[in-house]
């Protein structure tokens, strides 16, 4: 009987304390889904109704909106999104595959200065883009590759970010015994890679994906340095272009209507992996 009370008030201390969880969940739920409700709400609505203020209600000008996005030659927006889409996709499977490729052999191989190519890798984490791109973009004018997508998409296999999260993760998921199984059964190594080790890093590479598409969609800096023609410009270049027209030609609505197109493939990439994401996050940030 002496015991009850006790009982019953643990019982409410986690009951407080799980209330007080789900509210500051729920408050950072609404800090984060209320600005892209005002953009939804914002590419419904012209310019003069914009001006005017935040509206809760949708507007009339959605379709206005996108037609005006469409029609304007001097955005082609259709065009920046398959641009963007080649240059994200490609760089995302380039930095997943070979980030875990460079993983996989600092993780299953023993060799001389193992630990120094591991602290090297991580060292690169450490430098900035931006101190590296002058030098970069005088070495992609002098190999003639301006205003091309290839530097834009190969450097993207060095990705050292990717690289700790997948080592990360195979020191949590991956015994040596199955590699040395498939060794004795006679499988090659990119076999067993391919195989046996991609298919329990599933998790990771769909987290990494997600990661990775996102920054290389968002990325302004590198190509509008290396991007000069239109039909090869990606969406965030044409997206600063519409924002830094003429005050007198400037239309908030087609801005908020191009972001949203913009943000869009990043939201179908996210739901088409997030079933991986919790098991991905938790792996790859244990080490085993």
């Amino acid at each position: 009987m002496a015991h009850a009370p006790k009982s019953q008030s643990e019982k409410a201390t986690l009951a407080a304390r799980r209330a007080w969880c789900y509210l500051v969940l729920v408050v950072i739920s609404f800090l984060c889904l209320f600005f892209f409700y005002v953009l939804v709400i914002n590419s419904t609505r012209n310019h003069f109704e914009i001006q005017k203020g935040f509206s809760l209600l949708p507007g009339g000008a959605f379709v206005t909106n996108l037609k005006n996005v469409l029609a304007d030659a001097n955005i082609p927006v259709l065009t920046g999104i398959r641009n963007s889409l080649i240059v994200s996709a490609f760089s995302a499977a380039f930095s997943v595959y070979f980030s875990a490729l460079t993983a996989y052999g600092i993780y299953a191989y023993n060799f001389k200065f193992k630990k120094a190519a591991f602290a090297l890798i991580l060292l690169i984490m450490t430098m900035p883009t931006q101190v590296s791109a002058l030098g970069f973009l005088q070495l992609i004018t002098k190999m003639g590759l301006k205003n091309s997508f290839i530097p834009l998409i190969v450097p993207s296999i060095a990705a050292p970010t990717v690289f700790f999260f997948m080592k990360q993760y195979l020191d949590a998921s991956l015994p040596m015994e199955i590699v040395e199984a498939a060794r004795i059964d006679g499988a090659g190594e990119f076999y067993t890679f391919n195989k046996i080790v991609l298919p329990i890093m599933k998790p990771a590479l769909a987290v990494q994906a997600i990661f990775s598409f996102v920054a290389s969609w968002n990325n302004y800096f590198i190509p509008a340095l290396v991007l000069d023609s239109a039909d090869k410009k990606t969406l965030p270049i044409l997206i600063a272009q519409l924002r830094s027209a003429d005050f007198l030609k400037f239309d908030m609505g087609k801005v908020y209507m191009m972001v949203a197109i913009a943000i869009l493939p990043v939201i179908v990439v996210y739901l088409l992996l997030s079933k991986f994401i919790v098991r991905g996050v938790a792996l790859g940030g244990v080490k085993g």
